[in-house]
């Protein structure tokens, strides 16, 4: 049966808009129009997705935790041996003409991303990239629009250990990620549940995972998810008014008789979990901790 863009709630469903067809990027130095932004055929991220990335959100003119971003992204970079050949105040730099150019103020979301650069030869070996790196930024007109809470399906597709492909790595090979939310899709979610090497709840194919009991707020370890910048500020807001909060493993069961679940993420912040697995999780809406926990994020934002 074939489905339309209606039919899911993905965590990073947006608003339609116009200004989107007509936005400015910045691709290596030069801010380009968007139909105008070319990357070679041979550059290393199409080729092999060879390479790192950050998704920032504006708000009120500012850049939500762009120095937790940056060090992320630079950490990643000395992970894969790739010198970005910019520094911290170049990347702001760029950040911001691209910005300017495009009128941007507030509800915008951007994609910084670097790779290895242009090929000499069509192989993996980092010796061909011998042009670079790529550094581009895509930037957009990005209000997110969830006419309800998501709804996961549980996918064998896991979060690999670190010696395979670290997981907290932001990296451009994504296709275990998307395999995974192909899976959901076809199970009639909105994205994937994902375990980890031992079972338990790890995260979804996209965003960090939350659940709510009895008051407490449970997230997973941390050893085979992406190290979310939002998720850190979750478990900070948590700790720093009371909310009981605990970085730990827990099981589908628990997760199945959860009082309320949420993910977290850059672009949707906190999204609300209706149904795992079928299971209508709380009373299937946005719960009060949650809410709560939005409103701290938001002032925290703001301030």
């Amino acid at each position: 049966m074939q489905t339309t863009a209606a039919d899911h709630a993905g965590t990073h469903e947006a608003e339609e808009d116009a200004r989107n067809d007509r936005l400015i990027l910045w691709l290596d130095g030069t801010l380009v129009p968007k139909a105008e932004a070319r990357v070679s055929v041979y550059d290393s991220g199409f080729m092999m997705g060879d390479g790192v990335w950050e998704g920032l959100r504006l708000y009120n003119g500012r850049w939500a935790f762009v120095d937790e971003h940056l060090d992320r992204l630079f950490e990643a970079a000395r992970a894969i041996d790739l010198d970005i050949g910019m520094d911290r105040a170049a990347l702001l730099a760029a950040l911001e003409a691209t910005r300017a150019a495009n009128g941007m103020h507030s509800d915008a979301h951007a994609r910084l991303m670097v790779t290895r650069g242009i090929k000499a030869r069509p192989f993996q070996h980092p010796h061909f990239s011998r042009s670079g790196p790529t550094v581009a930024i895509i930037m957009e007109h990005s209000r997110p629009r969830l006419p309800r809470p998501v709804r996961l399906a549980t996918v064998p597709h896991i979060r690999g250990l670190p010696m395979s492909q670290d997981p907290r790595l932001n990296s451009h090979s994504k296709l275990n990620c998307i395999l995974a939310c192909i899976a959901a899709q076809k199970a009639g979610a909105d994205e994937a549940l994902m375990l980890d090497v031992h079972g338990f709840v790890n995260t979804t194919n996209a965003c960090n995972v939350f659940i709510v009991r009895k008051g407490q707020v449970w997230t997973s370890t941390g050893d085979y998810c992406l190290n979310g910048i939002t998720r850190a500020k979750v478990l900070m807001l948590c700790r720093r008014h009371a909310i009981p909060a605990f970085e730990r493993n827990f099981t589908l069961v628990d997760a199945y008789s959860a009082d309320e679940a949420f993910l977290t993420g850059t672009f949707g912040a906190q999204t609300p979990v209706g149904m795992i697995d079928g299971r209508i999780i709380g009373s299937g809406q946005l719960g009060p901790v949650t809410a709560r926990i939005r409103d701290l994020y938001k002032a925290l934002v703001a301030a």
